[in-house]
């Protein structure tokens, strides 16, 4: 079993748990497969699983460590944002939400996706590679959020609260009206999700 699962903090895990998704952040092992740093880059990506039949193995040296997640939910609550390569479609999905939700930047059509990695990457980890988040009240968080509740990541779905596994949601719970909550998914993420993207949710079937 390797160290290549991710959770809603942006954590590297170990766990036997499938994931729905590949992500990127750079060459993170060594020869051994050993997790050597958090990330590499600041463009934090999620892929497709497969794609054009590409084969390769997982964790070779050299290459980009491969990781995995159990849903887009949780990619976005770690800070990864979809690949232009292999999901182009999602890729520019994603931005045109997230230019409509996020106007105070200043960003437009033209702009580089890599200027949304730079802003991105000051909102899910800190200088001393602490998970970011951020304090919002619970009625205005939009379905796909992740946030903290009793030291549990819990989704955000249908006005209900569903607390991640790497297997998968359990312990359904009703979300707590008019409470302010702590959020895991980065703050211009979460206006992209009230602009209209939907994230991909093991929730649903």
């Amino acid at each position: 079993m390797l160290q290549n699962r991710i959770d809603p903090w942006g954590n590297i895990i170990y766990t036997p748990a499938r994931g729905a998704w590949m992500g990127n952040r750079g060459i993170l092992h060594d020869e051994r497969k050993t997790i050597l740093r958090p990330f590499l880059l600041k463009a934090w990506i999620t892929c497709k699983l497969s794609f054009n039949g590409r084969k390769r193995q997982v964790m070779m040296p050299h290459r980009y460590t491969e990781l995995f997640f159990l849903d887009e939910a949780t990619a976005f609550a770690a800070g990864h944002r979809p690949c232009f390569e292999c999901r182009r479609q999602d890729h520019n999905r994603f931005k045109a939400h997230w230019l409509k939700g996020n106007p105070e930047y200043g960003f437009n059509d033209r702009t580089s996706i890599q200027e949304v990695d730079k802003l991105l990457h000051t909102e899910r980890i800190g200088r001393d590679r602490s998970k970011i988040t951020f304090t919002t009240a619970a009625d205005e968080l939009p379905d796909g959020a992740m946030i903290l509740l009793n030291g549990n990541a819990q989704l955000v779905y249908g006005q209900s609260l569903h607390q991640w596994t790497p297997f998968g949601y359990e312990k359904t719970a009703h979300l707590p009206a008019g409470s302010h909550v702590t959020v895991l998914t980065p703050r211009s993420v979460i206006n992209a999700f009230k602009a209209g993207y939907i994230p991909q949710m093991a929730i649903i079937p």
